[in-house]
């Protein structure tokens, strides 16, 4: 039964809120081993969906699904070194909003019903916000609620989007199940003048959720007061799933022959979020917030070279996997900065070669893979996204593109080269573990090999994710 991906971690979740911490802690990794095995079925095709007009293992969404899967369960087995570290109240309350939000982003990759998929993404907001609160700061309050007041005006505009797409089947005397692929099947029946409109009220509602600019607000501050496990999930698996629901309506929009209305909008939203992220970059001081402000970057990079088509829309899909990838990497060897110098702010560390080697070379390279270097797949994704844009013939968009890229390494690469290497004279507060350490090599390791070998199998899945809209290899 492919609900089962979604209703294991949630019983999980609940069984881990009420039962004593040490236990939590060992069905918090069970959990996440055993997603993993399902989400590998879900991608062989192997289990069917019991409600099958709600939920579907489209290519898109099991895409999703197998990234938040593969690195929850990393993140997993960081937590659990993590949480004997640092002072933590309620973990179990922490442990078991992780398993309710590993369930949430789940639903959300399978939701084929436009309803479903927008219960499931304001879901993931309840559930996420307890492990942004979970230090219990004043700072952490603002962030939370921040986080939800923002996120859930962004949800009721995608919701007000869902009924004006709505409005495009009454309006066409269109009679099919209010699910993505009825709709898709359908769409040059649909009403042109609401779906566009329908289009502008998602990409602002599940914008603001995926950390377009201007909807980025929520973004910088929940991630920098958020325990780095639930960064690391924020960052990798959140924005993924919001993306989702952009793209699925832009899917839509596609079929309805409306492809190129819903592409320039997505230009607009891409460039202008890149833009902020390399202004607030560039003289940024907690280095938590410059790896949110490169998260709002990389979204506008996925939505920019989605909107491209072609080369570039298959570019944008190895860019989510890989930005996953390294980007929970990067917030994992936060923790250990954080960890170890008891403070997030660049200025209070340095000389890490030295005193935290290890988490040096993981938070170096992970730096050096999310500016687009090799041997990572970062590299790969931005060239595809570049010469796809240049096919394409859209030679403004890609040279503003282009410098935003080069301005935001500019501005990255002094505060990761203070922290590395400048002076510093205190101590270690925690020394590295190995289970905090494994982890963040691991990411980065998957990264660097899917950059030189792609399985057949996921190649595919890409392919089928992106020929509705036009990409492809060949594009």
């Amino acid at each position: 039964m492919l609900e089962l991906v979604f209703l294991i971690p949630l019983f999980a979740g609940a069984m881990a809120t009420f039962l004593p911490v040490k236990l939590g802690r060992v069905i918090l990794v069970i959990a996440a081993l055993l997603h993993a095995q399902l989400a590998g079925l879900c991608w062989l095709k192997i289990t069917a969906p019991m409600f099958d007009a709600y939920f579907r293992a489209t290519p898109e969404g099991t895409l999703v699904l197998l990234v938040t899967s593969f690195i929850f369960l990393f993140i997993s087995i960081y937590s659990v070194s993590y949480m004997k570290e640092t002072e933590m109240e309620n973990e179990h309350i922490f442990i078991g909003c992780m398993l309710f939000f590993l369930a949430t982003m789940s639903m959300v990759a399978l939701a084929d019903h436009l309803i479903v998929l927008w219960i499931a993404i304001e879901a993931t907001t309840l559930v996420s916000a307890p492990l942004i609160f979970v230090h219990r700061s004043k700072e952490a309050l603002e962030a939370t609620w921040k986080y939800v007041l923002i996120c859930s005006v962004g949800i009721a505009l995608a919701l007000l989007g869902s009924f004006f797409i709505t409005l495009s089947m009454d309006l066409g005397q269109v009679d099919v199940p209010l699910s993505f692929s009825a709709l898709q099947a359908v769409a040059a029946s649909l009403d042109p003048v609401w779906l566009k409109a329908g289009f502008v009220f998602v990409i602002i509602g599940y914008g603001t959720k995926m950390g377009l600019a201007p909807m980025h607000t929520w973004l910088p501050d929940a991630h920098s007061e958020s325990p780095s496990p639930a960064s690391a999930l924020l960052s990798g698996a959140l924005l993924n799933c919001a993306f989702l629901g952009v793209y699925k309506t832009h899917t839509l929009l596609h079929a309805a022959g409306l492809g190129a209305y819903s592409s320039n909008v997505l230009i607009v939203f891409g460039l202008v979020s890149m833009s902020v992220a390399a202004i607030f970059i560039m003289n940024q001081t907690d280095y938590k917030r410059m790896l949110a402000y490169s998260s709002i970057e990389n979204m506008g990079i996925i939505a920019f070279g989605t909107a491209i088509g072609g080369l570039g829309t298959y570019g944008a899909m190895l860019h989510l996997i890989h930005h996953s990838l390294i980007k929970s990497s990067l917030f994992l060897s936060s923790g250990n900065i954080l960890l170890g110098y008891g403070t997030k702010l660049i200025r209070n560390t340095g000389n890490m070669a030295r005193l935290l080697p290890r988490t040096f070379v993981s938070f170096f390279a992970g730096f050096a893979g999310i500016s687009g270097f090799p041997p990572f797949g970062i590299f790969i994704s931005e060239l595809l996204i570049i010469i796809g844009a240049f096919r394409s013939g859209r030679f403004v968009s890609i040279t503003i593109f282009i410098f935003c890229l080069i301005l935001i390494f500019a501005g990255a690469i002094r505060q990761v080269m203070r922290m590395s290497f400048a002076q510093h004279d205190g101590d270690i507060l925690v020394q590295e573990k190995i289970l905090r350490i494994l982890p963040s090599y691991a990411l980065l390791l998957t990264s660097a090999i899917l950059c030189v070998w792609l399985p057949e199998s996921l190649y595919q899945t890409i392919i089928n994710a992106i020929t509705a809209i036009g990409g492809g290899v060949h594009g």
